[in-house]
């Protein structure tokens, strides 16, 4: 039986200036509640925030997976569609998320992500289509994965269905954007991996890089996206290597 739903949208924020009002305005069309949770930023967030009228809800940051299912609480309705500051909608996926709206089946919805780096999209590097759970009945799963790569889970009997349309990612507006988060998602990943019990051995930290630079390059075609192909996969291979180096100053009592 179809039904017809109130769509709650959910975004979490962090001096995000750059890309709020973005985010926001491609989904004020669809959205019948709109909160963002804010971790306190310093800059114009909160003011164009309620430029837009959108409910803004200030948290503690305590982790990505955490700061996301605290926001599914200040929701109005249980049906989520879940978004980052630097992402929108494309008009294709907007139009799909309307007529789920007008009729609702599953338990959740996937759709694709296509990034902006530096100005260009990239189609490989096995960052497209990069496929993520973002519209869901929130009564049936919850954010998990491991800081900073959250993830949400649908409860083993839940069904899902692929939208069309792509969620636009505007992730890095400069090269020193991307060295910044790479510096803080690193220590992130490294205290996350301390917490699990991982080691950090000779051949993670000089294998692993490796690996990870022939994947992003070579099997996932990053050569197919020319200089920024290149540079993505040799970007990764460097987290990769920072990574399980800060675990081995962790596991040997340093500060990160």
């Amino acid at each position: 039986m179809s039904l017809k739903i109130q769509l709650s949208v959910v975004v979490i924020t962090f001096n995000e200036e750059r890309n709020i009002a973005r985010c926001l305005d491609s989904v004020a069309s669809i959205a019948d509640d709109i909160v963002v949770v804010d971790s306190f930023s310093a800059d114009k967030t909160e003011q164009l925030c309620k430029e837009r009228n959108v409910r803004f809800v200030q948290h503690t940051f305590e982790g990505h997976i955490e700061q996301k299912n605290w926001a599914i609480t200040q929701a109005k309705y249980p049906y989520i569609l879940s978004l980052d500051a630097d992402e929108a909608l494309d008009d294709t996926l907007k139009s799909a998320i309307q007529k789920v709206k007008n009729n609702w089946l599953y338990d959740g919805y996937t759709m694709n992500r296509l990034t902006n780096y530096c100005g260009k999209w990239i189609k490989h590097c096995g960052w497209y289509p990069d496929k993520k759970l973002r519209l869901w009945d929130s009564r049936k799963g919850k954010w998990t994965g491991s800081n900073p790569h959250d993830r949400y889970e649908l409860n083993r009997e839940a069904k899902q269905m692929h939208l069309a349309g792509n969620i636009l990612h505007y992730s890095y507006y400069t090269i020193a954007d991307h060295d910044k988060q790479i510096e803080f998602f690193s220590t992130i990943g490294a205290k996350a991996y301390f917490k699990k019990g991982k080691t950090s051995t000779f051949f993670y930290r000089f294998f692993s890089p490796v690996v990870k630079f022939l994947k992003c390059y070579v099997f996932n075609l990053g050569i197919l996206d020319g200089y920024y192909g290149f540079l993505i996969s040799s970007k990764s291979a460097y987290a990769t290597y920072l990574k399980y180096k800060k675990l081995q100053r962790i596991q040997l009592g340093e500060s990160i």
